[in-house]
């Protein structure tokens, strides 16, 4: 697009100061007429560009003028204000956002903006929960990844108290919306999930960055593992035809659907990271899926209902009168 080549001529000339048509046509892979149209073209259009004849001439902005244009395409910068304009934004980045829509050319003003109304984010889960209390401390560690400072970590991990320990941190991973932490340790690369972080206290100290260190790698392999642990015992069952549905829509992707049996239930298997977690995800389902192995599944199974049993016990379940 000719507005897109104009401003690339426009940053060529803010960087050299003055240019030649020459240059400017094997900068940007043109012609030497169609770089002399663009040059006069910017001339013509109020920006302060002006051409010197003879030996050390060319073309130069008036007193060594500048611009505010950012070099971004239209495309680049509808893509950057989608993802950065959300109208629930932190109020930092919300600044950020004004001050760039600011910075662009007023041609462009009214598409960014359009695009910072374009979306927004709901920082409350389907129980009205916040899913972003951990933004608190996101600040803290991002400025620590970027500066490189070592910090004091406290955490409290699933079914512990809270404690404290002295960390590396080597990046911040976001996935399927919930932000983790990725730092070196005493006892190697480990994640750490926002949401339990209790405080961050700089040390002042560097961080220890490993060698060839890559956080995306870092992050398959930490996540890799932890997704094996995920999948340690698989449970194959038979469900019902109305709950299966139910059955995906509670467990997504651990749950694998084979073929429909003789008697009209259908075959499934059931993923989880042990027998007891697996049986407690499929005990609520009651009669509606029974599980054929393996036997440990089973017998979880048997002393939840055993359980249930002796303490609803005399209990009456009395329908709707709908039903």
């Amino acid at each position: 697009m000719r507005a897109d080549r104009l401003v690339a001529t426009l940053l060529f000339l803010q960087e050299r100061g003055r240019v030649t048509v020459a240059e400017v046509a094997a900068e940007l892979e043109v012609s030497e007429r169609t770089a002399r149209r663009d040059l006069e073209a910017l001339a013509a259009s109020g920006i302060p560009v002006y051409s010197q004849r003879g030996r050390g001439g060319g073309w130069s902005l008036v007193g060594g003028a500048r611009t505010n244009l950012t070099g971004l395409t239209a495309d680049e910068i509808r893509a950057l204000f989608l993802v950065a304009g959300p109208l629930s934004a932190t109020p930092e980045l919300r600044t950020t956002v004004r001050k760039l829509v600011q910075a662009l050319p007023s041609t462009l003003r009214a598409q960014a903006q359009a695009a910072t109304r374009a979306g927004v984010v709901d920082a409350t889960d389907w129980s009205r929960n916040a899913v972003t209390a951990d933004a608190a401390h996101r600040s803290a560690l991002q400025g620590a990844v970027v500066d490189g400072i070592r910090v004091r970590l406290g955490y409290a991990g699933v079914g512990k108290p809270a404690g404290e320990r002295n960390v590396d941190p080597l990046g911040l991973v976001a996935k399927a919306g919930v932000d983790y932490l990725v730092a070196g340790t005493d006892k190697g690369l480990r994640t750490f999930r926002l949401s339990r972080v209790t405080s961050v206290e700089p040390t002042g100290e560097p961080v220890v960055r490993p060698p060839d260190f890559d956080l995306a790698t870092a992050w398959r392999t930490l996540s890799g593992a932890f997704q094996d642990g995920m999948y340690a015992v698989t449970a194959r069952a038979r469900v019902r035809p109305d709950t299966l549905a139910l059955l995906q829509r509670f467990l997504g992707g651990r749950v694998r659907v084979g073929g429909q049996l003789p008697d009209g239930w259908t075959e499934v298997w059931v993923d989880g990271p042990a027998a007891k977690a697996v049986a407690g995800h499929l005990a609520g389902l009651g009669a509606r899926v029974e599980v054929l192995e393996p036997p440990e599944v089973r017998q979880w199974l048997a002393r939840i209902a055993a359980e249930l049993k002796g303490l609803y016990a005399g209990e009456e379940l009395h329908a709707p009168h709908n039903q």
